[in-house]
């Protein structure tokens, strides 16, 4: 799986916070890690709201994503300030420290990176992948991908490319295989039903 880095360009705005949570969540379901998505979730909304309370609403801020490693990296890039002191002062810096602690107990790594043309917050969360373009889920994925793959490629015979099957073709390749599957339960006399109980419960023990 081949995980591009993404970027979107808004206005910092607090009414914006709900629309880019979506956004994060949609991508990480297409780049395979929903598993991580509450914790970037947060850290982008705690990210943005530093931009918020440091530059001002409406300031013009690019949101990124990429794989950093095994690490999904977000970096909130937005423009050089100069902060003023204001009676307000004492509050947006209580503010500001208490985003900073909520993305330094939630992300592997943080930091803040500032000069002349931009300053950008980036952390970045750890995942299950051992590689940065591999599956989430650790060997019982990578073991299926396999299975799946050899299973589209005799299903399929006249598909292009069968080892890297579409997500249509895949779909219906993890179909053929669970049948095969429970074909083999039932060839052998085993109860489908107590099978499939058991498989479901070790799915949600490892969830």
């Amino acid at each position: 799986m081949v995980r591009e880095p993404w970027a979107l360009a808004f206005l910092a705005e607090p009414r914006e916070l709900a629309a880019l949570r979506r956004v994060v969540r949609l991508h990480l379901k297409l780049w395979g890690l929903s598993r991580q998505r509450e914790a970037v979730q947060l850290c982008v909304t705690e990210l943005v709201t530093q931009v918020i309370r440091r530059a001002g609403a409406g300031t013009p801020t690019t949101l990124r994503l990429a794989m950093r490693g095994t690490c999904v990296r977000i970096e909130v890039i937005s423009p050089a300030t100069v902060r003023e002191t204001s009676p307000r002062a004492g509050a947006s810096d209580e503010g500001m420290d208490r985003s900073l602690r909520v993305v330094a107990g939630t992300a592997e790594r943080h930091g803040f990176l500032g000069g002349a043309n931009g300053e950008t917050a980036w952390c970045e969360i750890a995942t299950d992948l051992t590689t940065p373009h591999g599956h989430s889920g650790g060997s019982r994925v990578t073991r299926t991908e396999t299975m799946i793959s050899l299973c589209g490629a005799l299903a399929f015979p006249d598909a292009v490319n069968a080892s890297r099957l579409t997500a249509a073709l895949a779909k219906d390749a993890v179909i053929e295989l669970m049948v095969d599957l429970m074909r083999w339960v039932d060839v052998h006399g085993y109860d489908a039903d107590d099978v499939l109980d058991a498989a479901e419960a070790r799915f949600a023990a490892g969830l």
